[in-house]
């Protein structure tokens, strides 16, 4: 990790930005990751979660479930190993790097517009829909990480989560998935590219 006053470059996802745009992110600010997988409920039209379908469709016989239901299932699921992934990971970042900047306190980017197009096209690849890229000027943390080295979304161990979260703290090492974890002041400086109107 370094601290340093740089240029980098930002998948603009949920709300556009503007030419100027200050952003200042520390410790306490939580970002859109922390949002989407620790704040968001999934429930039925009946207002059910997970749970609570589960309990009320288990019998001795079998498991049956309407389509809603598996769907609310199968989000909650997803969401909720990627939750896991994210708190093994800070987890390990308060532990044993503190100094670095927390994967659910920062902004992400890229060194590079070409790393930056790489994130996108994964993003496309998801329909996540990207509305920019942008230029930013940073006075802050900055940590390079590989995404490539995060906990998988599977059903391994955690002690092996914890293992691999090890190796994400180490650095952007096979730079397969590069990304950089930023906080401090951020200023947009320039407007790239927008996607939609």
């Amino acid at each position: 990790m370094k601290e340093n006053d740089s240029f980098v470059y930002h998948i603009v996802t949920r709300k556009k930005m503007c030419l100027g745009q200050v952003i200042y992110f520390d410790n306490n600010q939580k970002n859109s990751l922390y949002h989407f997988f620790f704040e968001r409920e999934n429930l039925n039209s009946k207002g059910e979660d997970f749970i609570q379908i589960l309990y009320g469709h288990y019998t001795n016989e079998g498991f049956r479930m309407e389509k809603e239901n598996a769907e609310v299932a199968m989000k909650y699921v997803g969401q909720t190993i990627r939750a896991i992934r994210e708190v093994i990971v800070e987890m390990v970042r308060l532990q044993e790097y503190p100094e670095y900047p927390s994967r659910l306190s920062c902004l992400y980017a890229a060194k590079s517009y070409k790393d930056a197009l790489k994130w996108k096209e994964l993003f496309d690849s998801y329909n996540r829909k990207v509305l920019q890229i942008v230029k930013l000027r940073i006075i802050g943390n900055v940590f390079e990480g590989d995404g490539s080295l995060l906990p998988k979304e599977d059903g391994v161990s955690f002690s092996l989560k914890i293992e691999q979260a090890r190796e994400y703290w180490k650095g952007n090492v096979k730079n397969e998935l590069p990304e950089l974890l930023i906080n401090g002041k951020i200023e947009v400086v320039e407007i790239i590219e927008n996607f939609s109107a």
